[in-house]
């Protein structure tokens, strides 16, 4: 499903630039522009009686600092309930940059780098709850396309991450976990809202 809706916002980029004679150009970034932006996402599977949900929200803010570069502030909100009734409550929050390569243009390639803290509890059905903390570095291609003067579609595709999970409670090992991942299984779509 995801690699449909990647190719049909392929294809709609392709029109519409294709379909632009016009010299008007639609929206747009510059040097201290203002931006509110975020995601949210929910995934539910059954399988005879069992059933599984997941909801995560993700809002963010950004200010461009320079023509080309914004920065991003961003909270993150999740929770999950397996079908064994395990119980999962993400919170966090994030700092980054990105980088738009023609911000002023209708659409722009972007470049994004962020730290990121979460904590995670985790409440098992019958048992005791257990807290994680993870600490998480990340780089992200990306690409931005301006549908009107103020809102813009977003979309990330993969990410090069780094992350260091680790229970809260003493002498507990952490996890440590280094990724690369640039097809298209992952895939993250957002809304923007230029003030």
């Amino acid at each position: 499903m995801k690699k449909l809706l990647f190719m049909a916002a392929v294809a709609v980029f392709g029109f519409t630039s294709v379909n632009a004679q016009e010299e008007t150009t639609t929206g747009g970034f510059a040097n201290g522009d203002i931006y509110v932006s975020g995601s949210v996402g929910f995934n539910s599977a059954k399988q005879a009686d069992a059933k599984s949900n997941s909801f995560n929200f993700s809002p963010s803010v950004g200010y461009f600092i320079n023509d080309n570069i914004a920065l991003e502030l961003n909270l993150l909100i999740g929770t999950a309930e397996a079908a064994n009734d395990d119980k999962t409550t993400n919170i966090g929050a994030g700092l980054g940059a990105r980088y738009f390569f023609t911000p002023s243009n209708q659409f722009s390639f972007t470049l994004g780098a962020g730290v990121s803290y979460t904590n995670s509890k985790f409440e098992p059905n019958g048992g005791a709850e257990a807290k994680f903390n993870t600490f998480a570095i990340a780089v992200t291609p990306g690409v931005n396309y301006f549908v009107s003067d103020c809102i813009a579609l977003r979309a990330s595709v993969g990410a090069l991450s780094y992350s260091s999970a680790k229970a809260d409670v003493d002498g507990a090992e952490a996890l440590n976990n280094f990724g690369l991942n640039l097809n298209l299984s992952d895939i993250n779509f957002g809304i923007t809202y230029k003030f």
